[in-house]
């Protein structure tokens, strides 16, 4: 079991706070290492509990929050926040041409800020980061930036893009932005980035049938109003720029050589193009150097293999991977 708390603290952005959890291992229970979350796009830290409690079971702290723009960490409380990343004219940040174009690496910080607050309370520990999805894209840039400061990683149900499709990507959601604003929410932008991820699934009982086999999750994800908006320009942009980063190989060269990594993804994954773009991401990343790299393919689970029927054998592969490094 785990002792779980909430706590808050400031965005990047200076003007919303980061909702944030964290799960302790009972007392009694060796503390082994840290392992910090960051989900993917339109959904929340709570849709991980069940793995988090898991994890803290066997000793590991793990911790998440809503990244800005998702779950608890909309400005204000006011859900036209919802997949909207922000205006950040804050010290230390380079302007662009416009404020709303800086929400990448607003994500990034307020990532940093929480390793940062959750390194202060286990300066000891060993340090590891999971992403899912979206999340995944940032936690590879994360590694990137800061990998020095990570004992491992976990990327899960990631995807690979190449650079003209990222470049594009930008390119709409910037000539959206600039006829309807950075807060207009585009069907076209919507239909490019998730709205054909069911169509291997037809006929299908919901519209996101894609996310898990498991129909229990499936529900309370429709169900759920933190799911249910779709992203602003202003959110597509930054997710469009982090992927552009990840093609950039003078980026990528900057992961240190002995990083462990782990890739976990569905083989019925279409956001992953069923297993082809993390075994392409995963040989990219041992043709950087980084040898210690493994990737874990789930034939039959799609997106969500952390919420599949299987999961708890996912759960088991993730532990068994970390507690490897930690010989």
């Amino acid at each position: 079991m785990a002792v779980k708390t909430e706590f808050n603290y400031l965005s990047a952005d200076n003007k919303t706070q980061i909702r944030a959890l964290r799960w302790v291992p009972e007392e009694g229970c060796a503390v082994r290492g840290v392992l910090q979350i960051i989900h993917g796009m339109q959904e929340f830290i709570d849709r991980y509990d069940d793995f988090a409690t898991y994890m803290a079971s066997h000793g590991f702290v793990v911790t998440g929050c809503d990244l800005l723009g998702h779950g608890g960490s909309i400005r204000n409380g006011d859900e036209n926040y919802f997949g909207y990343f922000g205006d950040n004219d804050y010290p230390g940040m380079k302007s662009d041409s416009t404020g709303e174009k800086n929400g990448n690496r607003t994500l990034i910080k307020d990532i940093r800020t929480l390793q940062m607050l959750t390194r202060d309370l286990y300066p000891e520990l060993p340090y590891f980061l999971l992403g899912h999805s979206m999340g995944s894209f940032l936690a590879r840039q994360f590694l990137c930036l800061r990998g020095a400061s990570l004992t491992a990683a976990v990327i899960s149900g990631t995807a690979f893009h190449p650079a003209p499709e990222t470049r594009l990507g930008m390119f709409f959601a910037e000539s959206l932005a600039r006829r309807n604003g950075w807060f207009y929410r585009s069907p076209f932008l919507n239909h490019m980035s998730v709205g054909t991820l069911n169509k291997q699934f037809e006929p299908a009982r919901t519209k996101v049938d894609w996310l898990t086999r498991d129909e229990s999750i499936v529900d309370a994800y429709v169900a759920d109003r933190r799911t249910q908006f779709v992203f602003t320009c202003n959110a597509f942009y930054a997710l469009f720029q982090a992927l552009r980063y990840l093609t950039s190989k003078s980026n990528l060269e900057h992961m240190p050589k002995n990083l462990p990594v782990l890739f976990i993804a569905g083989g019925k994954d279409p956001v992953g193009n069923n297993g082809d773009g993390p075994r392409k991401v995963a040989a990219q990343f041992k043709s950087l150097g980084l040898q210690d790299t493994q990737i874990r393919i789930y034939e039959e689970d799609r997106h969500e293999v952390l919420n599949e029927l299987d999961k708890e054998t996912v759960y088991a592969d993730v532990l068994h991977f970390l507690e490897g490094t930690l010989c």
